[in-house]
Order: structure tokens, then sequence, then C-alpha cells
């Protein structure tokens, strides 16, 4: 008879973080600005507000944030910022979610 091990408990310091990038994670705007700069790259502000249709403002607000929690970063180029993921784990992550969401959607037709 095999024995199975458990895998050991995340440290709570880990499980504080974790909650944190997950609440950061939670705001719409915020996901969609992640899944484009999965999908892209690297953006500078202006793409970043065409692309999700909310103001200039708003973006800056949200892309503020997520440098905080260190989930994206900023480069200078002249008067323009381009902003990446920061983060190697966010388009993991992101795509995580969606075949998460798109599971439980099909399971529940």
């Amino acid at each position: 008879m095999s024995e199975t091990t458990n895998p050991p408990l995340l440290p709570d310091a880990l499980i504080e973080r974790a909650a944190r990038r997950l609440k950061v994670m939670g705001d719409p705007v915020r996901l969609k600005l992640l899944n484009l700069l999965r999908v892209h790259e690297e953006l500078s502000v202006q793409a970043l507000v065409d692309a999700s249709g909310q103001r200039q403002a708003n973006v800056s607000k949200h892309l503020g944030i997520m440098m905080r929690e260190g989930l994206v970063k900023r480069r200078k180029e002249g008067v323009n910022a381009y902003y990446s993921l920061d983060d190697p784990s966010l388009p993991g992550i992101c795509l995580l979610i969606s075949n998460t969401i798109e599971d439980t959607e099909t399971a529940s037709e």
C-alpha cells in the first residue's frame, strides 16, 4: 500500500501576499490591462487607453496600483511611458483564470 503525502502548507506570509495580488488582479479593468500586456508584451499608456476603452486617468491609476504590487513595470522613452508585465508567472495565471472560467461555464451547460 502506497502512502500519499500532502503538499506542505503555504506560509502565512505567502498567503497574505497572494491574497493582495489576487485582490489587485480582481478588478475588471486591471485584469483587462494585464491581459492586453500578456498578448502584446509592451504597450504605451495611449495604446492601453485605446485598447481598453478607459480614460487615460483611469488607466494610469490602475497601472500605478499594479506597479506598486509588482505586477507591471514601466519604461520611459522621452515623454512616453511603456508598460509590460513584471512577473513571469502572470501570463500563466491569466490563462489559468480564463481556462477555469471556460471550464466552469462549459460544465454548467
